[in-house]
């Protein structure tokens, strides 16, 4: 990956990576232990997809199955598919995004400014707006597949390309370790579709198998625990399907965790009240649940995890009012 501190880039894509991290030690002056945040919305796509973005349309590119001028296409909860319409724009491919009409309307709106056609899909009877289900994004996957079919289009499908797994096993875990110098105890990630803990669980266990990594679902859809689904509208956008992640192995699980929708907010707003971080759901989550676990059964640990966008993406919610 480049260096961009050093030279001139040539294109925002080769911005991608190289994000800093940042011990939370106002959130944890109380507590037994560190919480250090890598801040993925610094990525030009204001997220840690940017990423996988970038992996797997060089990964097509590479094996053939990307061709000069095909259409792009991926079903999205906004950030792949922003990274995808930065990639895309400069690469020179036509994009198109479909998401739910239930997820936040500025990242339709930033992949339409991006050039990305944006197809929205109306929610499940009975789905919450703000609220997006693992039935929403059936209907989604379904709109899909039929565009893709449609015009012959070349899907990135997030949840089983093996480059979003890639991106975060040969880059952002190299990051962290770099950045740690290996000195920490525990990493996790909320549940979204399963890239970026696979790759980072993966690499860093072939550097400590110590290393404890923990998935974290929402208190209402703890699908992947096999607990008991509540509530399948929860409020944490981009994650918490209730649905099977094929990247990940359970093997690199060392335990699961679950968050509540108000614990994940409330960690949103401190980040931004005492932190200065600027965050959205998922974010919260994975704050919430490194806050839940230094006052358990980690006390006294160092914690990695990644923010992975910007309140800027939820400005339309009341995330933060």
């Amino acid at each position: 990956m480049i260096d961009y501190r050093r030279t001139i880039l040539d294109g925002a894509h080769q911005a991608i990576g190289n994000t800093p991290m940042v011990r939370l030690s106002r959130l944890t002056k109380e507590l037994n232990g560190e919480i250090y945040a890598k801040l993925e919305y610094l990525n030009p796509g204001f997220s840690k997809k940017d990423r996988i973005a970038l992996q797997i349309i060089e990964e097509a590119e590479l094996d053939g199955t990307l061709t000069p001028g095909q259409t792009v296409m991926e079903l999205t909860s906004g950030n792949t598919g922003t990274g995808l319409a930065i990639v895309c724009a400069v690469k020179g491919y036509p994009f198109v995004a479909v998401m739910s009409q239930g997820n936040s309307m500025e990242r339709a709106r930033m992949m339409h400014a991006l050039g990305a056609e944006v197809v929205l899909v109306d929610q499940a009877t009975g789905s919450i707006p703000g609220q997006v289900s693992g039935a929403d994004l059936a209907l989604v996957d379904a709109v899909t597949l039929h565009i893709v079919q449609e015009r012959g289009a070349f899907r990135a499908d997030q949840f089983h390309h093996r480059g979003s797994l890639l991106a975060h096993e040969l880059h952002t875990a190299e990051e962290i370790w770099e950045q740690t110098s290996g000195e920490f105890d525990v990493f996790l990630d909320f549940a979204g579709s399963g890239g970026t803990f696979a790759g980072c669980a993966k690499r860093l266990h072939a550097y400590n198998p110590v290393i404890r990594c923990y998935l974290v679902e929402p208190e209402d859809s703890p699908y992947l625990a096999g607990g008991m689904l509540t509530n399948p509208n929860h409020r944490l956008q981009g994650g918490g399907y209730s649905m099977n992640l094929p990247l990940v192995e359970r093997k690199l699980i060392s335990d699961f965790l679950t968050v509540t929708d108000e614990e994940a907010i409330e960690a949103c707003r401190r980040l931004a009240r005492e932190e200065g971080i600027f965050a959205g759901f998922s974010s919260g989550a994975n704050v919430a649940a490194a806050l839940q676990l230094l006052k358990s059964r980690e006390k006294g640990a160092r914690i990695v995890l990644t923010i992975n966008d910007s309140g800027l993406k939820y400005l339309s919610t009341d995330l933060y009012p």
